[in-house]
């Protein structure tokens, strides 16, 4: 009968055990079989695909003090210390000097919110009777253990206030049985028997003759293997790496710079005024170090942002100050790299572009990082033209596979005329996918750069979603093996 099931000896042995126990853990199990566990439960899944037992999975969720519940279980929730302090109104200032101000901010929003407390004309007052809530008797029952949610009587709602508040975590562990199930009874009932199975022919078996009087292992041609994946670059540095090589091809080279540049080069070399919204706390991330300001170009910049220099601009017509060019920031955009390359290497030719993270203070979203990749690139020639600017990035945007590129005018503090690149994507329409335009003579000037320099910044990680078909940002940086594994390998 059990010739049916085509069982292994692995299996036999675990199909008797469990005959006898009829219920195990997977430890019991690999005890009673004289196996590793390993072993057995491998047999245990393949015995229930064949219906002859089944291996149960229950998640037990268990739930411990924080080191703030510790000191809360013996000190007392902080609302409860507040309102065992006070007898009369007291003001807030008044709190804050009686309990630290972490402490108090806490406990007062939770005085109201139990009903113990009013805030009125910024007085904490007292009201009714603070009775022993069931927060505080749990927190009680843990005793330095950890306890299921039915141990401590609590709800899930409690339970869920508890884990908000970070005095409780939370903790899962998965246990397995394995039962027998009628039909592995009956097989055993009926009588297993062990025969010596060969699961691989040699060449001696063949030379003697001895595989004739072998049993041989069957094999179900019907189970699916294990899929294999091989090792592959990862989506985003793929693309970003056949970025690389566009540009490299197109005769460009690649520069790098540091991520920590002064505020001279990410903002005023690029002509954007010292009071600009952009360099304020909620774009760009201010460090408390200081850089020295290069000698040759200082005072060059100071009089073009005061007056517009030796040119026939009016620059901005406010006070420049070198307090401010000198304080370091994470840089905003890769321009600061490519201002400073082309500031160190004003001849012509020029043509140079780089691929890098720039920062800057945004909620994190579906669209937007903190972090994030930008490719800069700059042409400086004599004779080029806005129109070379557009063939130079349409020829790009062919090159990674848009058919359809459009440009829309622009506004950027340090580029005249300013463009918007675009992509055509079915389903989505009309993308936008970063800047570009002719430096201002107010940028190059005071540099030294005499000829005409065609920049660009464009999003590369928004690129990488059209082109990977995501629509979460966030995506591109997470360690999703199953998403990795997946992805296609494209020829670059």
């Amino acid at each position: 009968m059990s010739s049916q099931y085509n069982l292994t000896p692995n299996e036999k042995n675990v199909l008797i055990a469990l005959d006898e126990l009829k219920s195990a853990s997977p430890n019991e199990l690999a005890e009673k079989a004289e196996m590793k566990m390993e072993t057995s439960m491998q047999a245990a899944f393949l015995l229930e695909e064949k219906g002859l037992v089944q291996v149960d999975e229950i998640v037990i969720e268990t739930f411990e003090l924080t080191d703030e519940g510790e000191k809360c279980a013996n000190a007392g929730l902080p609302e409860r210390q507040v309102i065992n302090a006070i007898s009369e109104p007291i003001s807030m200032n008044e709190l804050k000097d009686k309990f630290s101000p972490a402490l108090a901010g806490i406990a007062t929003g939770w005085l109201r919110r139990k009903g113990w407390a009013n805030i009125e004309n910024g007085m904490i007052v007292p009201s009714g009777a603070a009775e022993i809530g069931d927060d505080e008797k749990v927190l009680e029952k843990f005793a330095g253990k950890e306890r299921t949610a039915e141990e401590l009587g609590a709800d899930a709602k409690l339970l869920k206030d508890l884990l908000k508040r970070k005095l409780v975590t939370k903790n899962e562990d998965k246990r397995r049985s394995v039962i027998i199930k009628e039909a592995g009874s009956a097989l055993v009932a009926a009588g297993i028997e062990f025969v010596e199975e060969v699961a691989q022919i040699n060449s001696e078996m063949l030379k003697s003759g001895e595989w004739k009087n072998k049993s041989f292992r069957p094999y179900n041609i019907q189970t699916q293997p294990r899929p294999i994946y091989g090792a592959k670059i990862h989506p985003y540095q793929r693309l970003i790496d056949q970025m690389k090589r566009i540009f490299l091809d197109m005769g460009f080279t690649e520069i790098k710079g540091d991520a920590i540049q002064s505020s001279f080069w990410n903002f005023d070399s690029l002509f954007q005024p010292q009071d600009h919204p952009a360099r304020e706390m909620q774009d760009t991330f201010h460090l408390s170090s200081r850089s020295e300001l290069p000698d040759e170009y200082k005072d060059k910049v100071c009089a073009m942002h005061e007056h517009g220099g030796e040119t026939d601009s009016t620059g901005w017509g406010s006070k420049w100050s070198e307090d401010i060019a000198c304080k370091n920031v994470l840089r905003t955009h890769t321009t600061a790299v490519t201002i400073k390359y082309l500031a160190d290497n004003p001849e012509a030719p020029v043509k140079a572009f780089s691929i890098d993270r720039a920062y800057r203070r945004e909620t994190i979203d579906p669209t937007h990082t903190p972090e994030f990749e930008q490719l800069e690139g700059v042409i400086m020639d004599k004779d080029m033209s806005f129109s070379n600017l557009l063939g130079c990035l349409a020829e790009f945007y062919h090159r990674m596979g848009f058919e359809d590129v459009r440009f829309r005018p622009g506004y950027f503090p340090y580029t005249e005329p300013s463009v918007e690149p675009e992509v055509y994507v079915d389903g989505l329409g009309w993308v936008e996918l970063g800047g570009a335009g002719v430096f201002r003579k107010e940028v190059t000037h005071p540099l030294g750069i005499k000829y005409p320099v065609l920049a660009w910044g464009l999003g590369v990680s928004r690129l990488a979603m059209l082109k990977l078909g995501l629509k979460d940002l966030r995506q591109l940086y997470h360690s999703d093996i199953d998403w990795l594994r997946k992805s296609e390998v494209c020829q670059l």
